[in-house]
């Protein structure tokens, strides 16, 4: 489904924030991002979909080199690429329903959209998937008046409800509390399979990368220096990764952790 081959990205005159990654996921495959800040992680995740432009390199998405796209067909193949932004990126004013409509923005006529208004099964879609993930009572309620929690899962809707075939997903917990952060997480892995999306999630918290997704790629200076099946980390790949620390003392029994009675589902 995706192959960046090679990928490189420099801002300006300073140093390469990617120096030549090269990434394969494939479909249905759930990819957890890890590594030190300024490793290239959040690059990585927006030159996928050229929310900035790589320096040099492919990135093959279904065969077609989104780097060479010119911007009416960029435009068609970011319909098949959603995106969760960390800080939610969700028009205040409006309300959650008209936040998680802007996901079929893409799809319908200017005119429909400047109206707001969208095909009943668009509506129908939309007001599923927020049933699901526990905001039907939310419907006309404003963005700036939810929490974090309820803010992010109104994002995860909007990317839904593009109808993607891969989600780009940029610290989806960052802003959140622990219990908040895992329900998040588990909520994002139990749409993405009922979905058969493919999913790259850049996140700072290892544990959850090591729960919940299927494989692990460690970034570092701007390349890829870890990559394994979730559930291997251990410490020497910590060090690898993030330098050397006292990783022994710190990791978490994650058997033990994963076999525990999940929290109560905020989507149920």
């Amino acid at each position: 489904m995706l192959d960046i081959r090679q990928l490189k990205k420099r801002y300006g005159s300073g140093p390469f924030a990617l120096k030549g990654v090269d990434l394969r996921v494939r479909e249905g495959e759930i990819v957890a991002l890890i590594g030190p800040s300024g490793a290239g992680k959040s690059t990585l995740i927006r030159c996928i979909n050229r929310l900035i432009d790589p320096t040099s390199g492919e990135i093959l998405f279904h065969g077609i080199d989104v780097c060479k796209l010119g911007a009416k067909d960029l435009r068609s193949t970011r319909k098949k690429i959603g995106m969760i932004f960390q800080e939610y990126a969700l028009v205040e004013r409006l309300s959650v329903m008209e936040n998680v409509l802007s996901g079929r923005l893409g799809y319908v006529g200017f005119w429909a959209s400047a109206r707001r208004r969208f095909p009943a099964k668009d509506v129908e879609e939309a007001l599923s998937l927020l049933e699901r993930v526990g905001l039907l009572e939310f419907v006309n309620t404003r963005a700036d008046q939810l929490s974090g929690g309820q803010r992010q899962r109104v994002g995860i809707c909007r990317a839904l409800l593009q109808s993607p075939d891969l989600l780009l997903i940029d610290e989806p917990t960052a802003s959140l509390d622990p219990k908040t952060g895992r329900q998040i997480m588990r909520l994002i892995v139990e749409l993405v399979e009922e979905r058969k999306l493919a999913a790259i999630i850049n996140i700072h918290e290892v544990n959850f990368a090591e729960m919940f997704t299927q494989r692990v790629v460690g970034l570092k200076d701007g390349l890829i220096v870890y990559d394994q099946p979730a559930g291997r980390l251990d410490a020497n790949g910590l060090t690898i990764i993030y330098g050397e620390e006292d990783w022994e003392g710190s990791l978490v029994n994650l058997g033990a952790e994963s076999g525990e009675e999940s929290d109560e589902e905020v989507n149920r």
